[in-house]
């Protein structure tokens, strides 16, 4: 069990998965700092507000000996206070949005760069040893008789 588990690994498939799994984080991370440090704070402009990501709603009490700000949605959160957040999830589903609008041009240009080459011409195969022995004997015996 143990060589079929090193035979899987050293598949290039499992590899390339790896490498576009830690690709993606990243590239999710310059995304998510795209959203919230770019375009969020201009649609949080547009509606009134500084932080869009504050919007929210409390469900429930705030409870005892809780000294931060009432208008703060993450120290809220990290106190235990249920809330209604949907000026977070607009800002995932923007995010969201945002990714998902990126892979597809990255997937469309790579269809076709790889349409191209589909499309262009292949280099004629190399003519194996043998066939050239084998012209190479025919040539021969043509120049003997």
């Amino acid at each position: 069990m143990l060589n079929e588990f090193r035979a899987f690994i050293a598949r290039g498939n499992v590899l390339d998965l790896a490498v576009a799994v830690i690709i993606g984080a990243a590239f999710g991370k310059i995304v998510s700092s795209l959203t919230d440090d770019l375009i969020m704070p201009v649609v949080g402009w547009l509606f009134g507000g500084f932080d869009f990501s504050s919007y929210f709603v409390r469900l429930g009490a705030v409870p005892e000996g809780y000294a931060g700000s009432l208008t703060n949605y993450a120290e809220l959160k990290a106190a235990g206070v249920p809330l209604f957040g949907y000026g977070q999830f607009i800002t995932v589903a923007v995010n969201f949005v945002i990714l998902a609008f990126i892979i597809f041009l990255l997937v469309r240009i790579a269809s076709k760069a790889i349409r191209k080459e589909a499309e262009a011409p292949a280099a004629p195969a190399p003519t194996p040893e043998d066939v050239l022995l084998l012209r190479e004997i025919r040539d021969a015996l043509k120049a003997r008789g």
